[in-house]
């Protein structure tokens, strides 16, 4: 069921309620929930205690009777007073929209930090529903008798365990992020430029990322296919490499607990050098979509239109699913900017041209060097021509003057291991 909310959060999203509602669908299909009844209500004021209007109640409690519902899935953020009194009601079991995208994400994380993500984000969840919403939590136990009172009460002894939990997954996944960081740092050393995949859930980010990479990440038709990130090497026409990231997908509504769970995971994005925003540009939400997932950066910290911030190239995938006439319009429009290209990962087509794009905006940030260095030094001379792109040399008295084109990465480097024995003069932006 979705509510369409006079008022609420959906009040400004430029989708339909029947596209939200489809959406629903296919979050409660990704966990093999069979679908028997959907249906918009529209909401004009919402109730403290049901959300829904009595009358309103009464109906969708008939419908869900006659259907032999078990489970109803609300897509909407409910309190824990709503989801006790709509069970109650509706006599079957209810979860909203948080609820169903953490049962998707329990059921899909493989990695230890994936599985300790989901977990944090779960009990952060169930600690905000203790709130005398099952019997049993009324129950008083005996205390100890030097220390009087009547005892803890079962409500207090599980928010207890579960905010103990929860410190203990914090202390683990900050041992994950300092992990990361060292992973980071690591890569930093090699260098290697990484590149980043976003997009909305269902984008085709997987399905791209194992054409591009011949990897075999798990990649299906399905609502939130990967949850782990993934990270694989991948040569660009010139021969340069660059590490691409496979990340979990965005969604508009995204509950705020996930985002802070997973930003160990979603950090890869800031450290990127070059985001690519994977867009499904045959789903009639396509633009609704692309600002979800554009909120999400900005949560984190990526501004694309900013001084400074990461570039960002819109991929628009899945071509092969428009007509002759809408695909040749969309090329002639990407064909008039540098920071879109028409791909269909599936069928493999414009990936030649995505690769040329992401090599042009990686050398774009490229920037010219004058250093001389003594012709002894044949080692750094030989990094220099490895690493970067020499447009000027000329030797004399024992030393090689050299122009030289780096990524910035790769000027950092260069300056840490031979800075000391070479006269290095910064000429900006190639």
């Amino acid at each position: 069921m979705h509510p369409n909310l006079r008022d609420g959060p959906s009040a400004d999203d430029p989708r339909t309620a029947e596209a939200r509602l489809a959406e629903a669908v296919g979050l409660a299909q990704a966990i093999d929930l069979a679908v028997v009844l959907e249906t918009v209500v529209r909401v004009e004021r919402k109730r403290p205690a049901t959300l829904f209007g009595s009358g309103q109640v009464e109906r969708l409690a008939s419908d869900i009777d006659l259907a032999d519902v078990e489970v109803a899935v609300i897509d909407a953020q409910l309190s824990p007073v709503q989801q006790r009194n709509l069970e109650r009601s509706l006599k079957c079991k209810v979860i909203d929209r948080t609820g169903l995208i953490l049962e998707i994400f329990g059921e899909r994380a493989r990695t230890k930090e994936g599985q300790l993500q989901v977990e944090l984000a779960h009990l952060s969840y169930q600690r905000s529903r203790l709130v005398r919403s099952w019997t049993h939590l009324e129950r008083q136990r005996g205390g100890f008798g030097f220390l009087g009172g009547p005892g803890e009460s079962q409500l207090e002894i599980d928010r207890r365990l579960i905010t103990d939990r929860i410190a203990r997954l914090r202390r683990e996944l900050g041992q994950v992020k300092r992990t990361r960081e060292l992973h980071r740092s690591a890569r930093r050393r090699v260098p290697y430029p990484v590149v980043a995949l976003v997009g909305y859930t269902n984008a085709g980010k997987s399905t791209l990322f194992n054409h591009l990479t011949e990897a075999q990440v798990f990649a299906r038709d399905l609502l939130f296919a990967t949850l782990d990130p993934t990270m694989r090497r991948l040569e660009l026409p010139s021969g340069q490499s660059v590490i691409l990231s496979d990340t979990v997908g965005f969604i508009s509504d995204l509950p705020t607990d996930l985002v802070a769970a997973f930003r160990a995971t979603l950090e890869e994005v800031l450290e990127a050098d070059l985001i690519l925003h994977v867009r499904d540009i045959a789903h009639p939400d396509s633009e609704a979509q692309r600002l979800s997932v554009l909120e999400v950066l900005s949560d984190l910290g990526v501004e694309p239109e900013a001084e400074g911030s990461q570039p960002v190239l819109e991929v628009l995938n899945k071509i092969d699913l428009l007509d002759a006439d809408s695909r040749e319009v969309l090329a002639a429009q990407a064909g008039r900017r540098d920071d879109q290209v028409c791909v269909s990962a599936v069928e493999g087509l414009g990936l030649e041209d995505l690769l040329a794009m992401v090599e042009r905006r990686l050398q774009a940030a490229h920037r010219s060097i004058a250093c001389s260095v003594n012709l002894s030094d044949g080692a750094a001379i030989a990094w220099l021509y490895q690493h970067g792109h020499v447009t000027g040399r000329r030797d004399d008295e024992g030393q090689a003057h050299l122009v030289v084109s780096l990524a910035p990465a790769d000027l950092e480097r260069f300056r840490r291991r031979h800075g000391d024995g070479s006269r290095i003069r910064d000429l900006g932006r190639r």
